[in-house]
């Protein structure tokens, strides 16, 4: 099976990519993004209060700007509302998915990340930003914080003592997973992100974690429209052959899906 689905793999994620070149092309309104962060590798609960965000420096690269002459509607935006409609994602979260592919054509061109495999991950790690009832809102970020099960070593779970004291996951302890994208804290401040441009990332707001998982996969000159440089960033997320099948299986669905 895995056989079957890496000699479709790089059509697939290149078909992928080709609803976004054209809104590339045509101009968008994108926000910029700046680093990115770690998966998680435990399920996820939701806690009971809100968790403290870190201030960053916005991104040095100005986002695309519409042609001239260009009116109407945000052409990512338009994708997003589009897609949407045919898959059981949120536009808000497409839209995220939409935008760090386009930055990282910009400052990793040879990358090649698709929104679609951004997709995958996303709704393995959090529903796109759907956990246990919330609801994605227009800023970004769930309607109640996405919070990780206690890293303490538990039956099926690592041991990561506290790095960030409780700053992100609000657990001085240990550490949790944060997120729509369920980053560890200590790799959330390798990577962190400012997609939105509103000074500060948050693993919390969507934009900032898809640019962040989007940078944190194509780490080491990795090539993801090839299957060997796929697999491994699927792998460095998550090093499980059904976590990565998963994954593809999304993301092969979602490409096919959009069109």
């Amino acid at each position: 099976m895995i056989d079957g689905q890496l000699s479709d793999l790089r059509s697939v994620l290149l078909r992928a990519g080709l609803v976004l070149l054209v809104v590339a092309l045509a101009g968008s309104g994108v926000w910029l993004l700046k680093a990115a962060t770690e998966p998680t590798r435990s399920p996820i609960e939701a806690p009971a209060a809100s968790v403290p965000i870190v201030d960053v420096t916005p991104g040095a690269i100005a986002p695309p700007q519409p042609q001239a002459g260009a009116v109407g509607e945000d052409p990512l935006k338009a994708w997003a509302t589009r897609v949407a409609a045919v898959i059981d994602v949120p536009a808000r979260a497409l839209m995220a998915y939409g935008n760090a592919e386009l930055v990282l054509r910009t400052t990793q061109p040879a990358c090649r990340l698709s929104w679609a495999t951004l997709a995958g991950i996303g709704r393995v790690e959090s529903n796109h930003g759907r956990f246990a009832g919330a609801v994605l809102r227009e800023d970004g970020r769930p309607s109640k914080p996405i919070i990780g099960v206690p890293l303490d070593g538990s039956p099926g779970v690592q041991t990561i003592s506290d790095s960030d004291r409780g700053q992100f996951d609000g657990d001085s302890t240990v550490d949790r997973a944060v997120g729509p994208m369920q980053f560890i804290p200590s790799t959330w401040r390798r990577w962190t992100s400012d997609a939105n441009l509103d000074g500060i990332g948050d693993p919390q707001q969507i934009d900032d974690a898809a640019l962040a998982a989007g940078r944190y996969l194509c780490a080491g000159n990795r090539d993801l429209s090839t299957p060997k440089g796929w697999w491994a960033a699927v792998f460095s997320y998550n090093h499980s052959v059904p976590y990565g099948q998963k994954v593809f299986g999304l993301a092969d669905g979602y490409a096919r899906a959009a069109g």
